[in-house]
């Protein structure tokens, strides 16, 4: 964890590219393009980590990542950004929702390891409309961009019952 020497980060991503290098070599030669979900605890968690994972990887068409906007947002990443950046390589996208606290709460941006629904967490994702993203411009991002993938809905919403938060969010 940060504070580190910049030579162990930059290791870390070497070592990223040799363990995946001649996994991509094989989606090349049968036509696969590999999307990584781009959200903490993986090598790319916002856009500087998801550049440096494609500087590392010299920038191969086979890897891109599926955005999900709601794993930028309670970090207070610009997730619209995210998509006018690597617009190229958003191979997939999750409509997700996630609603963050305007207050400080007893648990932070990392969860401190509390079930989801616990009242001292800072976030907690939400079916889409619920929550603070603004799909509207996601949208017209991903129209911009000539984005013409999946929108798949990804629900996760402690709040509310499975079936009807699953049906509102589609």
């Amino acid at each position: 964890f940060p504070p580190v020497p910049d030579s162990m980060i930059d290791a870390g991503f070497d070592d990223f590219a040799q363990r995946w290098n001649p996994i991509l070599d094989t989606f090349d030669e049968v036509g696969v393009r590999f999307a990584l979900e781009v959200h903490p605890t993986e090598i790319a968690f916002d856009v500087s980590s998801a550049q440096r994972a494609l500087d590392a990887l010299k920038g191969r068409k086979a890897f891109g990542f599926n955005y999900d906007p709601s794993h930028f947002g309670y970090q207070g990443v610009d997730y619209l950004g995210f998509i006018d950046r690597f617009a190229d390589r958003i191979y997939h996208v999750h409509m997700k929702d996630v609603w963050w606290s305007d207050v400080p709460r007893p648990s932070g941006v990392f969860g401190g390891h509390l079930n989801f629904g616990h009242p001292d967490r800072f976030w907690e994702f939400r079916s889409i409309g619920r929550g603070k993203i603004n799909f509207e411009e996601i949208i017209r991002h991903l129209n911009a961009a000539r984005y013409d993938g999946p929108l798949s809905i990804e629900w996760e919403d402690i709040g509310m019952d499975r079936e009807a938060g699953a049906k509102e969010a589609c």
